[in-house]
């Protein structure tokens, strides 16, 4: 069944939010409402029928309380038909059969019917078609008094297996459609599921950019307001000012990434500060944080400067900042370039320090991105169709090369 258009809020809807047994409790009420109706229907309609084509027509003989009583029981049998399907179809042909036998006439086919189609849906094909077989034999019991008098005629049992071909194919075509739109809805499901996993992978790489970069500059000058307290106290003063502005920008760019989560405007009654989205203009806050962290910072820029789509502007303005931090925590050097190389098809960004080809306390399987800080990096490099590459410098230090490609502008031959 296809599942209906999801709520805004929510990646799966208020139906994710509930206990999952209440909500396979609910479902499974619903389907034994709607089985208990389906059966009631068909048990009215075929004594209905019966009793109607009686009275109007004299001829036929009384079906009896015992003919009632077998209809009855094969619609009540309609009620296990999604657990067996094969039994019930079984059950329904054969109060089908012996109503008949007993005098019923109108609809004493109908809960077989349904019971068919049913086990077709199932994917009971053999027992199906078993069931046409059985049935349009005792139908036309015995087979080799077709045409005679008193029996079939030879047009009415052609007739009779043209519809029960027609009512097979019908029964095929409603399964395949069925099954098509189950493929559907567990493609739609697949691709929530694919949406909702990235963006709590985007989620995660954010929060690890944002506290890594943040409460690193933070920690350098607490330690360095500690030290100077009592001899300098203006250079103190001094930290702890940035200290201040660094965890104010953390807590702004904190609450934007929070904000996907939960919408603090409306369930909270407070606005959460606004600031710009993080992006390649805001490389002077990295340079200041940066430098608060002991660390000179020079950008170098090739090309011309233009306007860059938002996600290329963002995975920039991360890798960048990602970058600076572990050259400010790890590389134990003193300075770092940024250059920036804006192409006709692609952004080439590249951060290198004069510090240590690999920061102090990690493995070489992390030097070479298995750090999350370096995985996060690669993951927004790939996740826009780019590379990023990560090592040793040619003159030493540590290197960072990512190149993201321009969305809607051809690619060229060039270097990566």
């Amino acid at each position: 069944m296809i599942q209906p258009d999801l709520p805004e809020r929510g990646p799966y809807g208020l139906a994710a939010r509930l206990p999952p047994r209440l909500v396979r409790s609910a479902a499974a009420a619903r389907r034994w409402a709607f089985d208990a109706a389906l059966a009631a229907a068909v048990i009215a309609a075929e004594i209905g029928s019966s009793y109607g084509a009686m009275s109007w027509h004299q001829k036929h003989v009384a079906p009896g309380i015992l003919a009632y009583l077998i209809l009855a029981a094969g619609g009540a049998a309609l009620l296990a038909r999604r657990r067996y399907p094969v039994a019930v179809l079984a059950v329904t042909l054969v109060s089908a059969l012996w109503a008949n036998r007993l005098g019923g006439v109108g609809l004493v086919w109908l809960a077989l019917v349904v019971a068919f189609f049913n086990a077709v849906l199932a994917r009971k094909r053999a027992a199906a078609i078993a069931s046409l077989v059985i049935g349009y034999v005792a139908s036309l019991w015995p087979p080799w008094r077709i045409g005679q008098p008193g029996h079939s005629s030879v047009t009415g049992a052609l007739g009779l297996a043209a519809g029960l071909m027609f009512m097979l194919f019908v029964a095929e075509l409603i399964r395949s459609r069925s099954q098509r739109a189950a493929a559907l809805a567990r493609s739609r499901d697949e691709e929530l599921r694919r949406l909702a996993s990235q963006e709590r992978m985007r989620m995660a790489r954010d929060l690890h950019d944002v506290v890594a970069h943040n409460i690193s500059v933070i920690n350098v000058q607490a330690n360095t307001a500690l030290h100077l307290m009592d001899r300098q106290p203006e250079r103190a003063r001094s930290a702890l000012t940035t200290i201040n502005d660094v965890s104010k920008q953390a807590l702004v760019e904190l609450r934007s990434v929070l904000g996907v989560l939960r919408d603090v405007d409306a369930q909270a009654g407070e606005r959460a500060p606004r600031a710009p989205a993080p992006g390649l203009a805001r490389l002077g806050d990295l340079i200041e944080n940066a430098a608060a962290a002991g660390l000179g910072v020079r950008i170098d820029e090739d090309g011309q400067p233009g306007p860059l789509p938002a996600d290329v502007d963002l995975a920039a303005y991360r890798i960048v900042q990602e970058a600076l931090t572990n050259s400010a925590r790890h590389s134990g050097g003193a300075n770092a370039i940024v250059r920036l190389g804006y192409g006709d098809d692609a952004l080439r960004v590249e951060v290198s320090d004069d510090g240590t080809s690999r920061p102090p306390g990690r493995s070489a399987a992390q030097a070479t991105g298995s750090g999350h800080g370096i995985a996060g990096m690669t993951e927004r490099a790939a996740a826009l169709g780019g590379t990023l590459e990560v090592g040793p410098g040619p003159e030493g230090g540590f290197r960072v090369r990512a190149w993201l490609p321009r969305p809607g502008r051809p690619r060229s031959g060039g270097e990566r």
